[in-house]
């Protein structure tokens, strides 16, 4: 019985660390990835590589967006829920209708978050940082102030 509950345990331990091995991170080789300007729904700055899917489409999207130093996206949401993970630097996060970098919550390399569909949300970089989104597409923003949608800029 021993001996039995033993490799039970083996089994189970190698069963978790192969899951924790496969997290919301879809990583690919940098230099594999194709850099541009972000979408036009996005303020200016952020430069994107779309790494699985396409998020103007239906269906499972994966993008990285890189993030200048000051850079910040004002209150939004999604019509449909994305995940956030940071690939590297440090990312400030709050869930309002109002960016608010006081009220903060931190994100560090290797960390992430998940932002409900229709829930308000912001963020923000102090430094350089790159972060992982995904979700399912079509990648739709909706500003919580249409002042603060980059589309509606003259």
């Amino acid at each position: 019985m021993t001996k039995r509950l033993f490799f039970i345990s083996v089994a189970l331990l190698a069963t978790a660390s192969s899951v924790a091995g496969s997290g919301a991170l879809a990583k690919t080789s940098p230099a594999s990835l194709k850099w541009g300007a972000g979408p036009p729904s996005l303020p200016a700055g952020a430069q994107m590589a779309v790494v699985s899917g396409d998020p103007g489409k239906a269906g499972m999207f994966t993008v990285d967006i890189k993030f200048p130093a000051g850079y910040a996206v004002p209150a939004h949401s999604h019509p449909t829920q994305e995940t956030l993970s940071v690939l590297s630097g440090k990312v400030g996060y709050g869930m309002s209708a109002k960016l608010d970098k006081a009220k903060a919550s931190w994100l560090t390399t290797g960390h992430d978050v998940v932002m409900k569909a229709k829930m308000n949300h912001w963020v923000f970089a102090d430094a350089p940082a790159e972060v992982q989104v995904s979700g399912m597409g079509p990648f739709v923003i909706n500003y919580a102030d249409p002042k603060d949608d980059p589309r509606n800029a003259k």
